[in-house]
């Protein structure tokens, strides 16, 4: 995540078949999926959230340099009733952003992207992934020479992907990152192929997956990987889609439950890249899919791209394009008991709040992520190639979840509360807000039942960003970007960040 803006933010008859002999058309579910009964918010209440009281209003603006070293950490962010912060650390690189905990399951350590261009300082380079100490917040980089870090997950076969947001942007795995230290990436090279990193057997660039600028991802358990591309419709070329969403594949899912020691048995080595395209016709009409502008919600497919050209083969095939979207989370508690496989998964559009549009929040249900039977589809009318499951077009849903206003927009950094289902959106400007967001409860809409402010950034050259809690839900961890560190002292000859420790969230 980068600060941009300065302002408050049927199958057809004749189709040929790859993989498959044949493909009938899939019947489309037309209900609403549930995950919590309704639950109306009254006004000034955090009960359902669990928060005391919200904020009634952001923190006030401020002029000139605010970050010192003599601040305590409550006079970083103004807090919503019954929390508290303190500092986990003032050491974090510069421009931490999105975090990981690791292990996932009893963290002991934060594992940190750093969004930075790739440069060399003082015969190094900038550091990209770190690691934090969550009791001592001792700081330690675990590898070097990535260009703009910022999405970054835990795998459950026990690595650490980490992934760039730039136009070129790669998707690296890490091994053991609790005992990699200082490796380096001396050369990036060329999208869609191998690079050149110190620790060999420890780092890998994961060349399969799609070459985007990479912000938001969720990794499932199978090696199956969906994010989204950071960027904005227009740029640089009038008329230029947005950002779409895509999904890597592997040829070899992971079928086991342990923790790897090579990297060679990690499902990212080798599959298929897709780019979701929503279609503006149902999945059982004989025009299906038929997508286009103004198809952005309802039923979708996943048409074929390269990892290399991504981008390019995303636009050039009909993917669906989105107003830069950011961070992409999974719900853990969605369940379709019709379709155990399915899963739900959301992410965050920043839009242009100085151009009034205020953002948003899509959500997708993936039937089949994975698919039972995967096979592949040529559409004669296009020749573009689709992922089918079971000789029929893998689908899935997309519907706004979140919709932004002028107090609440430029959304960026997602977040699931363990133990409630809550939606954590962070704002991506100067003095950023982070609003908490109920479930669909059990009414005639899709969208959430009602949101509250319950944090705002005291320091004008700052932004929130990296949001995630902890195991229990009752603790959450916050990044203090983009602050003047003109007072600061440097670690390690870098410039620092502040990573808050915030405590007090109520689970029901």
């Amino acid at each position: 995540m980068k600060r941009r803006y300065s302002t408050g933010k049927a199958l057809l008859a004749l189709a040929v078949v790859v993989g498959v002999l044949s493909a009938p058309a899939c019947k489309t579910e037309k209900k609403e999926h549930k995950v919590a009964p309704r639950r109306q918010v009254a006004p000034g209440s955090g009960q359902p959230f669990g928060i005391a009281r919200p904020l009634a209003e952001s923190a006030p603006a401020t002029s000139g340099a605010y970050r010192t070293a003599e601040q305590t950490a409550k006079e970083q962010v103004l807090l919503a009733g019954g929390l508290k912060v303190e500092y986990l650390t003032r050491e974090a690189a510069n421009a931490t952003d999105m975090m990981a905990l690791y292990p996932p399951s009893e963290p002991t350590h934060l594992i940190s992207c750093v969004e930075e261009d790739r440069e060399e300082l003082g015969g190094k380079f900038n550091p990209s992934v770190q690691r934090i100490d969550l009791k001592t917040g001792k700081v330690e980089t675990i590898l070097r020479g990535m260009n703009h870090c910022d999405g970054i997950r835990a795998t459950v076969w026990g690595t650490i992907l980490a992934t760039e947001e730039r136009n070129d942007g790669s998707a690296y795995e890490i091994l053991d990152p609790l005992k990699v230290t200082g490796e380096i990436v001396s050369n990036r090279g060329a999208a869609g192929a191998p690079a050149t990193v110190t620790g060999a057997g420890h780092v890998v660039k994961r060349t399969a997956l799609p070459a985007v600028a990479w912000e938001g991802l969720t990794v499932l358990a199978s090696g199956v990987v969906i994010g989204g591309d950071e960027l904005r419709p227009g740029k640089d070329v009038l008329d230029r889609d947005g950002g779409a969403i895509y999904k890597f594949v592997p040829d070899h899912p992971r079928a086991g439950d342990g923790i790897i020691t090579d990297l060679e048995d990690s499902p990212l080595t080798a599959g298929k890249a897709y780019a979701l395209q929503v279609s503006c016709t149902d999945s059982g009409d004989k025009d299906f899919p038929q997508y286009g502008q103004g198809c952005e919600v309802g039923v979708a497919v996943w048409v074929r791209v390269e990892a290399a050209t991504a981008r390019a083969d995303a636009a050039a095939n009909g993917a669906t394009g989105y107003f830069r979207p950011e961070d992409l989370q999974r719900d853990p508690y969605f369940h379709d008991p019709e379709h155990p496989e399915a899963i739900r998964f959301c992410w965050s559009d920043t839009g242009n709040e100085a151009a009034d549009n205020f953002g948003e929040v899509m959500c997708a249900v993936d039937q089949a992520p994975l698919p039972d039977s995967p096979g592949e589809i040529i559409d004669p009318r296009s020749g573009f190639t689709y992922l089918t499951d079971n000789f029929d077009y893998a689908v899935a849903s997309v519907n706004r979840f979140v919709e932004g206003d002028p107090d609440f927009n430029s959304f960026d950094n997602l977040e699931f509360q363990p133990g409630t289902g809550n939606l954590y959106v962070l704002e991506d400007h100067d003095n950023g807000d982070i609003f908490a967001c109920l479930p669909d409860g059990d009414d005639r809409d899709i969208k959430s039942d009602g949101c509250i402010k319950v944090l705002s950034v005291k320091d004008s050259s700052a932004e929130p960003t990296g949001f995630l809690f902890g195991p229990d839900g009752k603790t959450a961890y916050l990044s203090i970007q983009h602050s003047d560190d003109a007072e600061m002292p440097m670690f390690e000859g870098y410039r620092t960040d502040d990573v808050l420790k915030i405590t007090g969230f109520k689970v029901r």
